[in-house]
């Protein structure tokens, strides 16, 4: 655990104000859920609660399912992370952070379909693989998008097709019934 120096006190409510830098570093945002755990030794842990994540068992095997139809690459996102991949290139893409990029296409809650001619979007910060073509479909709980699936390739030059979409927006759509 990394300590802080930062001490604060608890309110007449039973409240604690999280410092502002640290808000910002972990990207906890107004209204965002949190999980509360307890520790033998009196350890009280605070941890960004991740519905999409919750159900990452589940996720890592649609993902499988959903590449081995495609013939393509698939995972599965949540706010801000890949929770669950199937593809090439694994190590490159499991537990890293989803780009700014993806975010905002996040943040648009509508599918989005990038082919061979189209811009590409970087799937992590630091993603310098060359994407071919590509489909994104946010997870929609109560109309908040809680994560996305995404069906992408990167070998061939193949472009998607509506079987793509279809799928990506499905395998989107069971995930959020799931959370509901």
């Amino acid at each position: 655990m990394k300590a802080t120096g930062i001490v604060r006190r608890i309110d007449d409510l039973g409240r604690v104000v999280i410092p502002k830098e640290i808000r910002r570093t972990m990207r906890i945002r107004e209204g965002e859920p949190l999980e509360i755990f307890t520790e033998k030794d009196g350890e009280l842990i605070l941890r960004k609660y991740s519905p999409v994540g919750e159900i990452s068992e589940v996720s890592a095997e649609c993902a499988e399912a959903v590449a081995q139809i495609t013939k393509r690459t698939c995972l599965i996102t949540d706010k801000e992370k890949i929770v669950a991949y199937s593809g090439n290139h694994k190590k490159e893409y499991v537990d890293k952070e989803i780009s700014k990029e993806a975010e905002e296409i996040l943040s648009g809650r509508k599918s989005r379909l990038f082919n061979v001619e189209d811009v590409k979007i970087p799937i992590t910060s630091n993603d310098e693989r060359k994407h071919y073509s590509q489909v994104f479909s946010p997870i929609l709980v109560y109309g908040e998008a809680m994560g996305m699936v995404v069906i992408m390739d990167d070998d061939t030059e193949d472009e998607m097709t509506d079987t793509e979409v279809s799928m990506a927006n499905m395998t989107a759509l069971f995930f959020g019934k799931q959370m509901e």
